[in-house]
């Protein structure tokens, strides 16, 4: 809950101000999603680093060619010094990004997005903080739904206002929370990565034994022979709990795409 004066010169101007009495950006937006009513849905940081000007620009881009969600790519993310590790870091999670989701973001932590009435009613919001980009950005891969991405400006912060990112500790959040959507809805990933991992080690500890025992006719290294028989057993587990996880998965995608398909396009 902000301690600024932004709620009440918001009200002044004529804005509708609600209050979320828990903290962290994902429970604003979760309570926003669910009580507003609206064709179109554009949601800023209001720090002032946004320009509100450049809203009808994704709201163009987001009616003109009938997407769910539409993206503004930060174009002055490294112009501040005072941001170098938030543009480092993320830079580095767009890439992690395309290689756990696939492509079609560039900046998937941007606040600055336009969304449809369809991708908000069925969009399950989990997140409670800074990570809330991200979940938004897993649940239009996740379901294909149409995205696009549009270039805004992007401003230093006003002088005497302190932001509320950590890069360090915010940054720990995201990779969690791109960890557990990639274990809700690519577990086979996840689990099958650990899985081969693993039976990599059991190989590397066992073929030793096993040559040894070939020349000798004993096991002369006990300990690694049960290590590596321990390594082969949780590769299998690991690789038959992707599999089964997978299925879930697939399930559960399944049905939010059907929950997606059964809104209407407005409101």
């Amino acid at each position: 809950m902000s301690q600024d004066s932004t709620a009440s010169r918001a009200a002044e101007s004529g804005a509708i101000v609600r209050t979320e009495p828990k903290l962290g950006k994902g429970a604003v937006v979760r309570r926003m999603f669910a009580e507003i009513e609206a064709d179109v849905y554009v949601i800023a940081d209001g720090d002032g680093t946004y320009d509100p000007v450049e809203a009808p620009i994704l709201v163009e881009e987001l009616q003109g060619n009938d997407l769910d969600m539409v993206v503004g790519i930060r174009s002055g993310i490294t112009s501040d010094a005072r941001r170098t590790g938030h543009a480092i870091g993320n830079r580095l999670f767009n890439r992690l990004y395309r290689i756990l989701f696939g492509t079609g973001f560039t900046d998937i932590l941007s606040g600055y997005r336009a969304f449809s009435h369809r991708f908000v009613k069925s969009f399950p919001a989990v997140s409670t903080g800074f990570e809330i980009e991200t979940e938004m950005s897993v649940h239009a891969s996740q379901l294909g739904l149409p995205t696009g991405e549009v270039e805004i400006s992007y401003y230093n912060r006003p002088e005497g206002s302190e932001s509320k990112l950590r890069s360090f500790v915010d940054g720990l959040k995201i990779l969690r929370a791109m960890l557990v959507l990639l274990k809700e809805n690519r577990p086979f990933v996840l689990f099958g990565g650990l899985g081969a991992l693993a039976a990599g080690v059991s190989i590397l500890l066992g073929v030793p034994v096993i040559v040894d025992f070939a020349r000798t006719g004993l096991v002369e290294r006990l300990p690694t022979a049960v290590l590596a028989t321990g390594f082969a057993m949780v590769g299998v587990v690991s690789f038959a709990a992707g599999l089964l996880f997978d299925v879930i998965a697939k399930s559960r995608i399944e049905m939010k795409r059907l929950a997606y398909l059964g809104l209407s396009k407005n409101c």
